[in-house]
């Protein structure tokens, strides 16, 4: 019944849009920031990987591990991939273009940064990302996704013979 809601009901794709848009709009705005100011990840990067120490660490030992097997070896790409795939995530939720990708992009990106230690927003925006995904299409229906199927949808369904059998 919950799903059904979310993926069928018209006051769903009102309540999933604003959230969308909320959403888009602060992974956007963050991209943003990165891509115009001085963004570097080495900093951040290097003192997650410092939080798995201690009696109560705020990072996972292997989330360490990859920390600083891979990603502080690698920075400078992180210093692309973060901001460029922020933006590109909020554009994509502000437009609802290629909405459930978005969404599911951003949600890795709130679990890496979660994994990291950094709380502040995080589980707020994966909680909605996790609500867009469960909703599917009815996310994107008043957006770049919706009219795209609609007209898809309506040059198949007026292209079809009457006799033709759907499987």
């Amino acid at each position: 019944m919950f799903t059904k809601f979310w993926q069928n009901h018209n006051i769903a794709t009102g309540i999933l849009t604003v959230l969308r848009i909320w959403l888009g709009y602060h992974w956007l705005t963050a991209g943003w920031g990165k891509i115009t100011g001085d963004f570097a990840s080495g900093g951040y990067l290097q003192n997650a990987a410092s939080l798995a120490t201690g009696d109560h660490p705020a990072v996972a030992g292997w989330w360490a591990a990859f920390l600083d097997g891979f990603a502080i070896p690698n920075a400078a790409l992180f210093d692309i991939l973060i901001p460029y795939g922020e933006f590109l995530v909020g554009l994509g939720l502000l437009l609802g273009a290629l909405t459930r990708s978005a969404a599911f992009f951003g949600l890795v990106m709130n679990m890496a940064f979660l994994l990291s230690g950094t709380v502040s927003t995080n589980p707020t925006m994966l909680i909605v990302s996790v609500l867009i995904l469960v909703a599917g299409y009815n996310a994107g229906k008043i957006g770049i996704d919706g009219l795209f199927l609609r007209k898809f949808v309506e040059t198949k369904v007026m292209h079809r013979s009457p006799n033709r059998q759907i499987a």
